[in-house]
């Protein structure tokens, strides 16, 4: 397992996505590119006014329950997984969210479109409002877990209403989860401690699960009002 993927990207991420209050002292407006960030190959994966490259999960439209509220890509009413139109293999995705009280959602990595579920195939990083879902009583279904395999640990989230940063890096089979600046989970795909580990879960009756090596980056729509922005994303060579 390699550690510490792509140094230079750390603190590169720290520019990238600051944490609200950071980003308002700055003077960080949402949604927009640096100069430094598109010299270093930054892309906005949401430009805080439209849904372009986004479509629903096995659907070539966009579900009308997201859209584009407020510079805040959000889900508003019922409408299923999203993903992206652009898959991706090698890749660094920055990001902040804030779900309601009890909220749940998710952003999948990987995602391939065949499976009847997203998550049947694509593993997931888990946002969640812990103090009050259900899912947060346990580590490995809490917020910045890989969900239902890797835990990720208590008292990094802030509570439901506020805004969290994540952090996702995946490098060939090397994946890491950030969590408001704090790495939380780091894992090789296809190793004997993953294969282990997805083995004991519910994913061990699904082949797919984790298996490809390139795919769309997916937003869960678990039934819950979710917001997000400064959703940026560069690829890794």
């Amino acid at each position: 397992m390699k550690h510490g993927i792509v140094p230079a990207a750390i603190a590169l991420a720290m520019v990238a996505a600051p944490h609200a209050a950071n980003a308002q002292a700055a003077g960080v407006t949402d949604n927009v590119l640096t100069a430094q960030e598109r010299a270093a190959g930054w892309v906005l994966l949401f430009d805080g006014k439209s849904m372009d490259g986004w479509r629903g999960y096995m659907r070539p439209d966009l579900p009308g329950g997201w859209q584009a509220v407020n510079g805040e890509l959000t889900r508003t009413a019922r409408a299923g997984d999203i993903i992206t139109t652009a898959k991706y293999r090698s890749f660094e995705l920055v990001f902040e969210f804030n779900v309601v009280a009890g909220g749940n959602s998710g952003i999948f990595y990987r995602a391939i479109e065949g499976p009847q579920f997203i998550y049947y195939a694509a593993p997931e990083y888990q946002i969640l409002d812990d103090a009050v879902h259900r899912d947060g009583r346990s580590e490995l279904t809490s917020t910045g877990a890989n969900f239902a395999v890797h835990p990720a640990p208590r008292g990094v989230t802030r509570p439901a209403g506020e805004w969290n940063s994540g952090r996702i890096v995946v490098n060939g089979n090397d994946v890491e989860h950030w969590l408001n600046g704090r790495k939380v989970i780091s894992y090789e795909l296809g190793s004997a401690d993953w294969k282990e580990r997805v083995a004991k879960s519910k994913f061990h009756e699904f082949p797919e699960y984790g298996a490809a090596s390139e795919g769309h980056i997916g937003i869960q729509d678990h039934g819950s009002r979710v917001v997000y922005r400064n959703i940026k994303l560069r690829v890794l060579q």
